[in-house]
């Protein structure tokens, strides 16, 4: 049997994906919308997150292994249940409340705390601070994504 920890690390990546895929609708409004042309494929998406949240997972018991006492732990716990908050928290925003303007002012929330995953883990593991990196990539990215469906696409909400 995995110890705990393992387990906490394996439903963070499970559930984040899991609820990222079953809260985005690739419906007409989503299809509807300009996007630009440097947009990756629909399907790209799925996978880029396995691969991402996998890697955080990884990450997750690197560092609570490489925590010495329980105010380690502790850090190591509350990074990924913040990352964890604004992670979640996106995808509802974008897709069912069909708000990406509301979805680009939460993502420096969610920049922030890959972040500090990605500053604060090296303390536990270097390998784990390495192992977000690709997921601030795709933030990154995915942020200059949202940006630019915004401005192709406002206004948004009632009027629009």
């Amino acid at each position: 049997m995995p110890e705990p920890h393992v387990i906490a690390a394996i439903l963070w990546a499970v559930i984040l994906g899991g609820a990222g895929g079953l809260l985005t609708d690739i419906g007409p409004w989503y299809r509807n919308l300009k996007k630009p042309s440097w947009q990756p494929p629909d399907w790209l998406f799925g996978p880029a997150w396995t691969v991402i949240l996998g890697l955080g997972g990884w990450a997750a018991v690197l560092a609570w292994n490489g925590a010495v006492d329980e105010a380690g732990r502790m850090t190591v716990i509350a990074l990924f249940a913040l990352n964890f908050v604004f992670h979640f928290l996106w995808s509802p925003l974008f897709f069912a409340r069909q708000r990406p303007d509301w979805a680009l002012v939460e993502v420096p929330f969610l920049w922030g705390s890959v972040l500090a995953l990605a500053v604060c883990l090296r303390e536990f593991s270097v390998l784990a601070s390495w192992l977000v990196v690709p997921y601030l990539v795709w933030v990154s990215f995915a942020t200059c994504l949202n940006f630019a469906i915004v401005r192709l696409n406002r206004p948004f909400g009632p009027k629009a």
